[in-house]
């Protein structure tokens, strides 16, 4: 893991809830603009995957369980597709509503796989 590229993807995340929140409160429906940010989310957190599965043979192995920050990987993994697909099927100011949720649910899942990975006691 990268600490700058964590902390970039924290960053995203955030602007990513706050677009789709203001979205909601604009009463529109999903769109590019609240779908897009979430999917960039979805794009650094795959690549932040592929760094995490060869950081620890380089040398730069988490301060605390590798496995627990693998479960926090997986599950962000799992939940952005699933609420992006449920932004299409039901295209409502809900839907922008939970994308919000969601990215920030993902900001704060970042922040702890950072704690995991950089500031955990061994």
């Amino acid at each position: 893991m990268i600490e700058w590229f964590a902390w970039a993807q924290v960053a995203v995340a955030g602007l990513a809830a706050l677009s789709a929140v203001v979205f909601a409160l604009l009463k529109r429906t999903p769109n590019d603009y609240t779908l897009g940010p979430v999917a960039l989310v979805l794009v650094l957190l795959v690549i932040q995957m592929v760094i995490a599965a060869f950081a620890p043979a380089a040398g730069n192995s988490p301060t605390g369980s590798l496995l627990e920050w693998w479960m926090y990987a997986i599950t962000a993994l799992v939940m952005i597709p699933a609420a992006m697909v449920w932004a299409l099927v039901e295209r409502s100011i809900m839907s922008n509503v939970v994308l919000g949720l969601l990215a920030a649910s993902i900001a704060v899942m970042l922040t702890r796989m950072h704690t995991i990975w950089f500031i955990n006691s061994a």
